[in-house]
């Protein structure tokens, strides 16, 4: 592995796989009563310039139970809301810290302060992707359809992070992919450049969510505005306008197909209250397994194990 995570497109499927099985047992040693302070004695600082829940307290609450502690900066109480220069911050940090997480909206941010340090940084979220939420998806899908070769991945909605990092993920772990978005909201281009990029990738965007979910294991939406795109709102739920995940979709998709939703989620806008609960034990399975996966990232970047 590499010494940060600073998007998906940086690792291979083998690192990937690595973290997913370094998870599963993290996971079961913290369902089992087995100490895991692999991380005793390290400090990691979290940097949150974007408001968080299920981020803030899954790398807070891993870190303690790696035996280690966490320090929550905030973007507005800390220098770097009045002006100090990130690199500059990173710089510092470096001398105090183990590694960083940082959440945020610039992905070239993140890259600066990899640049800038020598401890490990990991991208808790930018505009650009969302590593550690799609770590904990693809490890949620292994444990509900024991593989993730061969399946068929389907993601509804704005081509935001979200559907940048489940793209990546989903065909490095050989997983068909098929998007659709409206058009103009389509997924990066560089992530489409890569999916592009090997003969063996199956990839498909469409601009009909019904295209899309034909034969799909697993069924992946998110908000039709995320942060930051508030004053957008209205023109993208008519923009969005029957790109929701319901029963006449779900109808369309194989026998057990899951439903994932990396949360908050607006019933009635891009999922049913329906469907949601029908499948709620897998999204909340998908909520918890972020501390476990991103407790398989701490540890295999912050010396548990040596890259």
């Amino acid at each position: 592995m590499k010494k940060d995570l600073l998007k998906l497109l940086d690792l291979s499927k083998e690192d990937i796989i690595k973290i997913l099985n370094t998870a599963d047992q993290l996971k079961y040693n913290q369902k089992h009563g087995i100490v895991h302070d692999y991380l005793k004695g390290k400090t990691l600082a979290m940097i949150f310039e974007k408001n968080s829940t299920r981020t803030r307290v899954s790398f807070e609450a891993g870190m303690f139970q790696l035996g280690g502690h966490a320090l929550f900066l905030s973007g507005k109480e800390s220098q770097i809301g009045r002006g100090e220069p990130v690199e500059d911050t990173a710089r510092v940090l470096d001398r105090y810290c183990d590694g960083i997480m940082i959440r945020t909206f610039a992905q070239e941010e993140v890259e600066n302060l990899a640049r800038y340090t020598t401890i490990p940084i990991i991208n808790g979220l930018t505009d650009f992707c969302h590593p550690c939420q799609v770590l904990a998806d693809l490890m949620t899908v292994r444990e509900h359809k024991a593989i993730l070769e061969g399946l068929k991945m389907c993601y509804i909605g704005d081509g935001n992070n979200m559907a940048n990092s489940l793209i990546v993920g989903g065909l490095k772990c050989g997983m068909e992919v098929s998007v659709a978005c409206p058009e103009g909201y389509d997924p990066d281009q560089r992530v489409l450049d890569f999916a592009k990029s090997d003969p063996s990738y199956k990839f498909s965007l469409v601009r009909t969510p019904q295209e899309a979910a034909v034969g799909a294991d697993v069924v992946f939406t998110d908000v039709w505005a995320s942060m930051g795109q508030e004053q957008e709102k209205a023109i993208r739920e008519k923009a969005f306008a029957g790109y929701q995940i319901n029963e006449e979709l779900m109808a369309l998709t194989n026998p057990e197909c899951m439903v994932q939703h990396c949360l908050p989620a607006h019933r009635g806008e891009e999922i049913t209250a329906e469907v949601f609960e029908a499948h709620a034990n897998e999204i909340f399975d998908e909520a918890e397994n972020r501390l476990h996966a991103q407790k398989a990232v701490m540890y295999l970047l912050m010396g548990g194990e040596k890259a």
